[in-house]
């Protein structure tokens, strides 16, 4: 399933795909140039007020238990270190410590992290590399050298990706890539295809870099990029197979917009916006990549409904943003909290009465208890922003940073 766009609207999903959104200024506002670690002091009142009465004093120095934990893992993300460049960042279980873990001379444009160790891969001036969990062992895994300003799809390096094993590095390099660590052999399993049109110019026919994982580690996530728009894939590692998808005209599957079932049997994939793409909720089968429309938009009848970050959890159910009216929204959509059968339709119900207008990016807990949102300082700002722990069941909100950007769960 290939999505078209105009030629100007394809290079924009590309340098923002590939190249990884390397500021998250990217919608014209400034990133946040204060530290995470300056707002400890502020969390630390929060979260006791909030879940714990002040221990009795001792002289015995304490030892955190599972009440002292507000995440169930780590929390990564990308923030702005003291000299305003984006670097890796951990915060612990207990919401409240927190640990610079790349100190590169330029922004980290993309990152990923061992499900097994918490070691970081990342990429930054165009050199993937590898550090481990505690910010030491700083080394270099590929140099894809100087990046070329006019074709930057010809070499620069995207996307790593940790298998759940922890013993493979999918990322994108000219083609799609696997890079085995114990014997620093990579293997390119996908080749860019790309037009030599002469003079110079060349246009990307097809592109690849990796996505995500699915949880039993068996399917990868792809992306597809083109000239004119992108879509995805699912590759299957162990076989060498590539399941495009089929059906879902006008519907937004690509760039890490999706997520994947527990059972790794189908993703979902929402759009919040109509535009070059459509609004509404999808599901696509991981087997043969067809692709299910939940819901969309009618403009026929008037009838818009907007949806974001889909996410099937344990107990069965599909918890997403969702926001339904007669109004074309083209940002900054008012969604809600809302809580279905896996269809997206059966048993809707609203779960908070706020909306998240400001919302740039969202990590469910496992559970599906909370929700991690990284809320936008201002309209214009579209990577990123304030990372702040909302609970379904209506508890008041823990802010964890005042800047993250591509937020993930470490080990």
């Amino acid at each position: 399933m290939k999505r078209k766009l105009s030629p100007f609207a394809g290079l924009l999903v590309l340098m923002l795909a590939t190249l990884a959104c390397a500021s998250p200024a990217g919608g014209g506002g400034e990133q946040p140039s204060t530290p995470p670690d300056q707002v400890a002091t502020i969390v630390a009142s929060t979260m006791q007020a909030l879940t714990r009465t002040a221990p009795e004093p001792s002289t015995e120095t304490p030892v955190p238990t599972a009440e002292d934990e507000l995440l169930p893992h780590s929390f990564y993300y990308l923030g702005n270190d003291n000299a305003g460049l984006l670097q890796v960042f951990r915060i612990e279980r207990d919401g409240v410590t927190q640990k610079q873990i790349t100190s590169e001379p330029v922004n980290v444009s993309s990152y990923d992290v061992s499900p097994v160790d918490g070691s970081v891969v990342y990429v930054s001036n165009n050199q993937m590399l590898l550090i481990d969990a505690d910010g030491s062992g700083r080394r270099l895994l590929l140099d894809g050298g100087a990046v070329d300003q006019n074709n930057p799809f010809l070499n620069n390096i995207t996307n790593p990706v940790f298998s759940r094993n922890g013993e493979t590095i999918a990322y994108g390099h000219q083609g799609l890539n696997f890079y085995a660590l114990d014997t620093g052999v990579s293997n390119r399993v996908l080749e860019n295809d790309i037009d030599d049109l002469g003079n110079n110019l060349l246009v990307p026919r097809e592109l690849y870099w990796p996505e995500k994982y699915s949880p039993d580690g068996s399917k990868l996530l792809i992306t597809l990029g083109y000239y004119e728009g992108a879509s995805a894939a699912i590759y299957y590692p162990n076989g060498s197979v590539l399941v495009r998808l089929k059906g879902g005209e006008g519907a937004l599957i690509c760039c890490d917009q999706t997520q994947w079932s527990a059972d790794g049997s189908v993703f979902y994939s929402a759009n919040r916006s109509t535009g070059m793409f459509n609004s509404g909720l999808w599901r696509v089968n991981a087997a043969d990549g067809q692709v299910t429309t939940l819901f969309t938009s009618n403009y026929d009848t008037g009838t818009f409904n907007y949806a974001d970050e889909p996410y099937l959890a344990p107990d069965g159910q599909l918890y997403y943003f969702f926001l339904n009216t007669n109004s074309e929204l083209n940002s900054r959509t008012p969604l809600q909290l809302v809580r279905s059968a896996p269809d997206g339709v059966t048993g809707r119900t609203v779960l908070r009465p706020d909306t998240f207008e400001l919302m740039n990016e969202a990590l469910w807990s496992p559970d599906a208890s909370f929700v991690i949102v990284a809320f936008a300082p201002i309209q214009d700002v579209y990577f990123g922003g304030q990372a702040e722990v909302t609970y379904l069941d209506g508890r008041p909100s823990v802010v964890l940073t005042t800047f993250a950007q591509k937020m993930k769960w470490g080990p």
